[in-house]
């Protein structure tokens, strides 16, 4: 299997419930920074175990899946247990031996319809330009420096083309103009969207993920951002913001990031 399929078999043991095969893809120490969940091989294998016994079986769907490097990175909805949907950005880093040996995410809650009347998930999921790999992650790195990051703001209409960028957060309309208008409003509220720390930029072709820390309102929350590349310009965007959880709930010690 290519790492990609590994990825996306470990992700469909949470409703298959195959321990067995969860623990043939996992390195032994296996690093977990999902701070709701203990760290290694074995307490992976735990929770696939806890899954299979609920009485309302777990459902997982992958929407895009790519791969860099020794990276591979999904975006998926999850229904754990009936617990309710959630779209999630998941990367997971293979070793040499090609097992798994460590994972990162973001998950929130399923939404309705944005403004523009676009879900978190739908749009574009063809990948191609792979030769324009690393120019367009440059382009993005320099994008969440810029203007994501507060450095160069009025740089931002250089990685757009005009007002045609699709959205799919789920409060935020399309174009540029949409993104303005949000940023507004969150700013008449006293909420201020801080990007402080890039920790991750993996890209395959037209695609881009991006996961960053900051603060949202004050909070401290983990943004991943999938960005579409077209023509050198930022032409989609999807992503998942989550509250960073207090240090004395946490699970393991790996951290978020």
């Amino acid at each position: 299997m290519t790492n990609k399929e590994k990825a996306l078999t470990l992700i469909q043991t949470f409703s298959n419930g195959d321990t067995a095969q969860a623990k043939s893809l996992l390195a032994e120490h296996y690093i977990q920074h999902n701070l709701a969940y203990g760290t290694g091989r074995d307490a992976f294998a735990g929770s696939v175990d806890y899954l299979a016994s609920a009485p309302v079986p777990t459902t997982v769907e992958n929407i895009r899946a790519f791969e860099d490097g020794d990276k591979v990175f999904l975006q998926t909805v999850y229904n754990f247990a009936g617990a309710g949907k959630q779209v999630a950005f998941d990367i997971f880093r293979f070793d040499g031996n090609g097992k798994i040996a460590e994972h990162w995410d973001n998950l929130a809650e399923a939404a309705g319809p944005n403004p523009s009347g676009r879900t978190q998930i739908d749009g574009e999921t063809e990948l191609k330009d792979l030769e324009k790999t690393e120019a367009n992650r440059e382009l993005v790195k320099n994008f969440l420096w810029d203007v994501m990051q507060g450095n160069h703001p009025e740089k931002t209409p250089e990685y757009f083309e005009g007002d045609a960028y699709i959205q799919h957060n789920t409060g935020i309309a399309d174009g540029l103009s949409g993104l303005g208008a949000a940023l507004e409003a969150f700013a008449k509220q006293g909420i201020q969207m801080v990007y402080n720390t890039v920790h991750q930029v993996l890209a395959q072709g037209n695609f881009v993920l991006a996961a960053s820390e900051g603060t949202f309102g004050g909070v401290p929350t983990a943004y991943y951002d999938l960005w579409r590349v077209e023509q050198g310009k930022i032409a989609e965007h999807w992503d998942v913001m989550e509250p960073i959880a207090e240090p004395s709930s946490w699970k393991n010690q790996n951290g978020k990031f």
